[in-house]
């Protein structure tokens, strides 16, 4: 009996001095991710989604979106505190934030370090987002706290090409010049969180910036793991492993999550619009009645309703629907008898079969697969060859495919998308292509004159005549948009209202913390 005792009264004793530490507060937020391995955190080539997340912690744009919003209205100051520009919006001047410091004692951030990253974000050889600063004409610092940016010709979204997202984020000149290309795995920014480690195929891992200037960060790390398998992300999730997580992009996902108790499920924008490019130029697509009857075969609302209307949405334009200057195009509905009747008119009453690519992303699989079901009931065959994801957007890009479904979001203004996948100086196959699977050449004029146009309401007339053009045309076929799915313990306070991220996850800010 008198051992027990003992035993129970350093037992009680370790259990006090234990204490203090098994009930502060948790700071270390664990992050679980959708992809094998980092790519590049390098701002100006990390392209891949969960890259995107991790940058948006380390860097800085002169502007930021709003925390929790993925729209164009209201930016805010980040790196520059005011901004003005002349009459003609192509001269900008942007007066920064003095003390602001680059992260591991790489001095302060001053107008030369925005300028050297302005010019470099729009460096084909050094950017893979150098086509959305095509306009950038100069970018120069007046003095140390002074930037001005002169453009070739206005547009109507300098203020997010500077913000924090894509090309905005601003290096640090010393740092990105001193460690060359191992600036991709030892990134230096002025963001609330530094780079600190990196494990391949495990882990990178951040730590607060306690000289951060909006405050030091309550947070003492954020830890982004790779999980590839969704099955083993929700695992580690439901085991306390982690977080917060990127999850299955699919409504059964979003509806079991939110049964768990302790767990905040939710759908966020940007919504990325699912479509079917039809190139315009190979037969038998270069006969519009063909792209018709292709489109009218097509079940928007049976497709989105399949795919569950809390994550998804069904399309009303060739742009996704929360981009500044999207219209609602009431797209035709569903016509069998229609379908049949334009592919007799154009010679193939008995149909079809046409060869595609086919990419074995399950979210791209599953649509195509639908994609298949509705043109088989007008005798229209796709011949598809399925081959991984990364070989997918490798070959369309080569114009190998007449026919590309296609799951994306942009820069939530209608130039972007407008431009990237419908103006002709953007068809795959030529010296400047980016992603205009379809040879669109239809509404050039409307596309190119709405960047200059300074009257609001007449660009929002241009761009709504664009998207007609190029509906009438059917170079695209809008199938449905799906929204970003994410999910986190109920114990963290993100420190704002999320409604949508343009870097497609929750941001991670100075102000996110756990409750007591």
């Amino acid at each position: 009996m008198r051992k027990l005792v003992v035993s129970l009264t350093f037992a009680g004793l370790a259990y006090l001095a234990a204490a203090p530490s098994a009930l502060a507060q948790k700071t270390v937020l664990t992050v679980g991710v959708a992809t094998p391995d980092v790519g590049r955190l390098d701002p100006h080539v990390a392209t891949s989604n969960a890259d995107r997340g991790i940058v948006a912690g380390i860097f800085n744009g002169l502007t930021r979106f709003k925390p929790g919003q993925a729209t164009f209205e209201n930016f805010e100051p980040d790196l520059a505190e005011s901004w003005i520009s002349n009459a003609g919006k192509t001269e900008w001047t942007f007066n920064l934030r003095k003390g602001v410091q680059c992260h591991r004692e790489y001095g302060e951030l001053t107008a030369e370090d925005v300028a050297y990253s302005l010019q470099r974000a729009a460096d084909p050889k050094r950017s893979g987002f150098s086509a959305d600063l095509a306009p950038l004409a100069k970018a120069e610092a007046v003095d140390k706290y002074t930037l001005k940016v002169t453009l070739k010709n206005p547009i109507p979204s300098l203020l997010g090409l500077v913000s924090n997202y894509t090309g905005g984020f601003v290096v640090c000149k010393k740092a990105a010049e001193e460690m060359g290309v191992d600036f991709a795995r030892r990134p230096i920014g002025t963001g609330p969180f530094m780079f600190e480690e990196y494990k391949p195929q495990q882990f990178v891992r951040l730590v607060a910036n306690k000289q951060y200037f909006r405050g030091v960060p309550k947070l003492e790390s954020v830890i982004y793991r790779y999980i590839p398998s969704d099955a083993s992300r929700d695992l580690a999730f439901e085991s306390g492993e982690i977080d917060m997580l990127f999850g299955k992009q699919d409504e059964p996902w979003l509806t079991r999550m939110r049964k768990i108790p302790g767990t905040v499920a939710f759908a966020i924008e940007p919504a990325e619009l699912n479509w079917l490019n039809f190139n315009i130029t190979a037969k038998p697509l270069d006969d519009v009645r063909v792209r018709r009857a292709m489109m009218l075969a097509i079940d928007r609302d049976g497709i989105t309703k399949f795919r569950g209307s809390n994550a998804n949405r069904v399309a009303i334009s060739v742009i996704p629907s929360s981009d500044q200057g999207a219209v609602d195009l009431k797209l035709p509905p569903v016509d069998i008898a229609k379908a049949k009747m334009l592919l007799a008119e154009a010679g193939h009453p008995n149909g079809f079969t046409i060869k595609m690519i086919g990419s074995t992303n399950p979210t791209m699989a599953t649509s195509l697969q639908m994609y298949q079901a509705g043109l088989s009931k007008i005798g229209i065959t796709l011949d598809v060859q399925p081959v991984d994801n990364p070989t997918f957007h490798v070959q369309i890009r080569k114009d190998l495919s007449p026919l590309v479904p296609y799951q994306a979001a942009r820069f939530p203004i209608a130039d972007a998308f407008l431009t990237q996948f419908y103006l002709s100086t953007s068809t795959v196959g030529t010296p400047t292509g980016v992603t205009n699977f379809s040879h669109c050449n239809v509404a050039d004029k409307e596309i190119i004159s709405a960047r200059s146009e300074l009257d609001p309401a007449k660009q929002k007339a241009l761009w709504a005549e664009a998207q007609r053009k190029i509906l009438d045309a059917v170079c695209a076929a809008p199938v449905y948009e799906s929204f970003v799915l994410w999910a986190h313990k109920d114990s963290l306070v993100l420190g704002y209202e999320l409604k949508g991220s343009m870097n497609l996850g929750p941001p991670i800010l100075e102000t996110t913390h756990f409750k007591k």
